[in-house]
């Protein structure tokens, strides 16, 4: 379900703007670094940052992915976590979107606490404009 589109944002290293529910029920957007298996969205994050913890509760999540050159294509991806990936896994997948990212080989900066990869399945793709 993952799109052509989608994944050459994610080669370009676009920033993805990831949503998530609060315990609240208000929603949570932050900026993330975006990847892809082929199948799914992954975003590498720690165990202790809000994102990951409302995942946990609820695993409904919404990426959008904007191409840096033109904001007006874009392409939104609706689904849920299915995993979340620990251990030097998760480490060597910061550093690859380190590389992707910013161009140097190790992850900069200090990690308060256990890496984790976030897998989402997609449910849902839409994308403007529509058929780019």
């Amino acid at each position: 379900m993952l799109t052509d589109k989608i994944k050459a944002f994610t080669d370009a290293g676009a920033i993805g703007l990831m949503s998530t529910v609060l315990p609240s029920g208000h929603l949570q957007n932050q900026p993330v670094w975006v990847d892809t298996d082929g199948e799914h969205i992954l975003v590498n994050t720690e165990i202790e940052r809000r994102k990951f913890k409302n995942l946990q509760e609820n695993p409904h999540v919404t990426v959008t992915i904007m191409d840096s050159s033109n904001p007006w294509s874009w392409s939104e991806i609706r689904g849920e976590m299915i995993d979340a990936i620990h251990g030097q896994e998760a480490r060597d997948h910061i550093d690859k979107l380190a590389r992707t990212y910013l161009g140097v080989d190790e992850y900069p900066n200090p990690i308060s606490s256990p890496r984790v990869i976030v897998k989402i399945a997609p449910h849902q793709v839409f994308e403007f404009p529509p058929g780019q």
